[in-house]
């Protein structure tokens, strides 16, 4: 199984990516919004992929982040959801959003992605509200990682027969609003609210403060957990 590919972007299509990973080719699908994300041919790139097999078919999809993959997991898992409603899904939301509307019960920000009719949409939020707060407690994107990936540097300036060994820095930590959203709810999670509650509170939070950091995101989160009246 193909987790994760790192090289160079060949080419480009509406809807897939060729890969150059040490002069093996990989075509990769990919949601338009993660497909605008990409570089242009020539330039390095990473995705974490998952393969699909089937008597007829060998596909592989790319994703930006470990938080985007397992949404698509999650939403092929769902009856009558196939690889391609799911990429409508991410391309439509991005995973933030699927994030939020899932947590929040919202069908019917699932159903305006192209190609998903009203009892898909409410049959996606019913099956994985559950999933929701598992989801957003992960952080980062495949960006973060490339630093230490193993990515080849290619010098050509400096040419020979040996190869040399890859440079690599630190990893650095995850970051942006992903990361925040997962430690609001971790933070809440440790002060005692159940996993759906803190899922909601911070998927609200993050909707109406999009550019909020992890402290203020728990602030906000905590208000709209506090008892009413």
């Amino acid at each position: 199984m193909i987790g994760k590919l790192t090289g160079r972007l060949d080419y480009r299509a509406q809807d897939h990516v060729l890969i150059d990973v040490r002069g093996v080719g990989y075509i990769v699908y990919c949601s338009g919004r993660t497909m605008a994300a990409l570089p242009g041919p020539g330039d390095p790139v990473a995705l974490y992929t998952d393969m699909v097999v089937r008597e007829d078919l060998m596909q592989l999809y790319g994703f930006t982040s470990l938080v985007e993959k397992e949404w698509h997991r999650l939403l092929t898992s769902v009856q009558g959801v196939g690889a391609k409603v799911s990429l409508a899904i991410l391309g439509a939301l991005g995973p933030d959003g699927v994030s939020r509307a899932i947590a929040l019960g919202d069908w019917a920000s699932v159903k305006a992605a192209k190609g998903v009719g009203p009892k898909t949409a409410q049959r996606i939020v019913l099956d994985l509200k559950d999933k929701a707060p598992g989801v957003m407690a992960m952080g980062g994107t495949v960006v973060d990682a490339m630093d230490g990936s193993g990515l080849e540097v290619v010098d050509d300036a400096d040419p020979g027969p040996a190869a040399k060994p890859a440079r690599k820095a630190p990893p650095k930590k995850p970051s942006g609003a992903a990361a925040a959203s997962a430690g609001a709810l971790s933070a809440l999670g440790n002060l005692g609210y159940g996993p759906s509650d803190a899922a909601a509170a911070v998927a609200e939070a993050a909707a109406t403060y999009p550019d909020a950091d992890e402290p203020d995101l728990i602030r906000a989160a905590l208000r709209l957990l506090a008892p009413k009246g």
